[in-house]
């Protein structure tokens, strides 16, 4: 039998739903609750992914409306990666920002190969930089 997923952008989204999805990939933001629901609440666009209503993906873009647009967090529960649920949301974020002159994302571990299959690639000869009060990387 064939999973349906339903994937929505800017779809509503409850505090104990998310911190579950976080705290199920080891995100440390997590442990700040009301700021993460803040920041996904306020972000240009919010792509979320539910099987049978569970929240099983969530992803939010930072954009300026026009030209750029930065995806802080793309995330999949662990029980459903690999089974096209990323590829579904990052295809919603770019039904919004596909013309958009740049499109910037932060990828490590095993999301650079699958981020490399979507088209991203590193940005010239730039280098990582940030200043990161997390504790998973």
């Amino acid at each position: 039998m064939e999973m349906m997923v339903e994937v929505v952008i800017n779809g509503a989204i409850e505090e104990a739903e998310v911190i579950a999805l976080y705290r199920a990939n080891e995100w440390s933001s997590a442990d700040k609750p009301d700021a993460l629901m803040s920041a996904l609440r306020n972000s240009h666009t919010l792509v979320t992914a539910r099987v049978e209503g569970r929240l099983v993906g969530i992803g939010n873009a930072i954009s300026d409306g026009y030209l750029v647009v930065y995806y802080p967090h793309m995330l999949v529960h662990p029980e459903y990666q690999g089974q096209g649920i990323g590829r579904a949301m990052m295809a919603a974020m770019q039904s919004v920002y596909k013309h958009f002159h740049q499109q910037m994302l932060t990828a490590d571990g095993q999301a650079v190969e699958f981020y490399k299959s979507l088209g991203f690639e590193r940005a010239g000869k730039t280098e990582p930089m940030w200043i990161y009060a997390g504790s998973e990387h």
